[in-house]
């Protein structure tokens, strides 16, 4: 079959050539935005006076006719047209023929790929930022309805202070909130259209750049034509808030591992997102939050790999750039799936509150109210620090809590010791008082929900108006 690029060849390329160049297996997912992206450039063409307005409206209504059968799986792409632009031409100009062979002026498939991509790269932006603001909702929720959940708080796995399970949980919106924000700044970061760059060097042709990045939804044109085709800048920051985001779930999975298990018991999983053993008869397996753990290697991967595909690579295009699109793709699959398949388990989990306040309640984890407890009677921190250190030593030698060694026995360590000391080692009113921002006490927690949830609603609602 002749190339659509073959007039200056002499003989065909060989097979293999075809099989390692072609990328329709992978870049016919970028099908839609290739053809919107056409329809604009014909739209323009076609007012620029380039095309006739006859010309223009029947490209116009044949690539809607070509998207819409696309869509209904009517049309096969072929590897003998390389890749998705190519055979989307090929289609086009077998319908009608000349018109359709005009419908390349003025551009050039280095910048058609790089609009194509940055369109995609935005839209799948926005859909993750869909699944994470849902993540965050059933997050809320359950922070909501555990706000007086006693549990323990962490350092070096080992138990530090009592917090609340919402406490714990809103730590987990901050960094989604945080992911919303880089993929925010990825949709910004690819917000300039290429389309027009040409090959490196622009066009004589008297072509409106601004016309179609404003049909197309970019906010502004590249201004230099052969960093327009060559720049991939937003597809590794698309592929860092990947890994970022999956670096997120693979922390919360781990905890959802721990806290399932029969060690911690502070949460039980729904049947619907655990698994058995085909041989222990017994067992219910956290698969869901190991499959998220394990599948963050794979965006951290694809990270790696446009890295390094980018790194020696002169200007303007080159052949390796067309590697950047199975780690976008793979990166947004994985990071979707599990986006979805986390805020499902989530909103099933049950909370064991016995077993979290009980947990809270070992350890010494009011170890720090008690030295607290001291500064405030005038006590040094630091001498507060080791005199409370000696009565942890003393309540680990009495096999007793801190709160269950008798005055006298406080007293053996330090005579500031008195009745009310009793108060500040209740775990609840211990958290009750870190009223400070973003501490742990309901109140505080609750205005932090609410915080986060208004702001959700409002990105909403600006979403549905645009």
């Amino acid at each position: 079959m002749a190339k659509l690029w073959g007039g200056r060849f002499s003989k065909n390329t060989d097979k293999l050539t075809d099989d390692f160049n072609a990328s329709i297996s992978f870049d016919q997912r970028l099908y839609e935005q290739d053809i919107k992206g056409s329809i604009a450039h014909a739209h323009m063409l076609a007012k620029q006076g380039i095309l006739t307005e006859e010309e223009g409206e029947l490209i116009v209504k044949t690539l809607g006719e070509i998207l819409q059968d696309v869509k209904d799986g009517k049309v096969e792409f072929t590897e003998d047209n390389e890749d998705i632009h190519m055979n989307i031409e090929s289609i086009l100009t077998d319908r009608i023929g000349a018109p359709g062979k005009k419908l390349h002026t003025g551009r050039s498939r280095n910048d058609q790929v790089a609009t194509d991509l940055k369109l995609w790269t935005r839209e799948a932006c926005v859909e993750l930022i869909e699944d994470i603001s849902e993540l965050e909702r059933v997050l809320l929720d359950l922070a909501q309805d555990n706000l007086h959940t006693v549990m323990p708080g962490y350092t070096h796995l080992q138990r530090a202070q009592p917090i609340t399970y919402a406490h714990y949980l809103m730590a987990y919106v901050e960094m989604i909130t945080r992911d919303i924000t880089r993929f925010n700044q990825v949709i910004a970061m690819a917000g300039a259209s290429p389309l027009g760059s040409g090959a490196l060097a622009g066009t004589t042709y008297p072509i409106d750049r601004y016309m179609t990045a404003e049909e197309l939804g970019f906010d502004s044109v590249s201004l230099n034509t052969i960093d327009g085709v060559s720049d991939r800048d937003y597809a590794v920051d698309f592929l860092e808030a990947c890994a970022v985001s999956m670096m997120h779930l693979s922390r919360f999975s781990e905890e959802v591992i721990l806290h399932n298990s029969s060690e911690f018991g502070f949460i039980s999983l729904d049947d619907a997102f655990t698994t058995g053993s085909s041989i222990m008869p017994q067992k219910k397996n956290p698969d869901i939050a190991e499959l998220v753990r394990g599948k963050t290697g794979r965006c951290y991967g694809n990270l790696m790999a446009l890295l390094t595909t980018m790194k020696g690579i002169p200007l303007a295009y080159n052949k390796d750039m067309q590697e950047d699109k199975e780690p976008v793709f793979d990166s947004f699959d994985t990071l979707s799936v599990c986006l979805k398949t986390f805020a499902g388990m989530m909103k099933t989990v049950r909370v064991n509150k016995d077993r979290m306040r009980e947990a809270a309640g070992g350890g010494f984890s009011n170890a720090t109210d008690a030295a607290d407890w001291l500064v405030a009677r005038g006590v040094p921190f630091r001498d507060a620090h080791a005199i409370v250190g000696r009565l942890v030593m003393k309540a680990e030698q009495e096999n007793k809590k801190l709160e269950d060694l008798t005055l006298e026995e406080m007293h053996e360590v330090s005579p500031v010791f008195d009745d009310s000391v009793y108060d500040a080692l209740d775990i609840k009113n211990g958290i009750d008082r870190r009223r400070t921002p973003g501490g742990p006490a309901p109140a505080i927690v609750s205005r932090a929900v609410a915080i986060r949830r208004g702001q959700l609603d409002t990105a909403k609602k600006a979403g549905s108006k645009g």
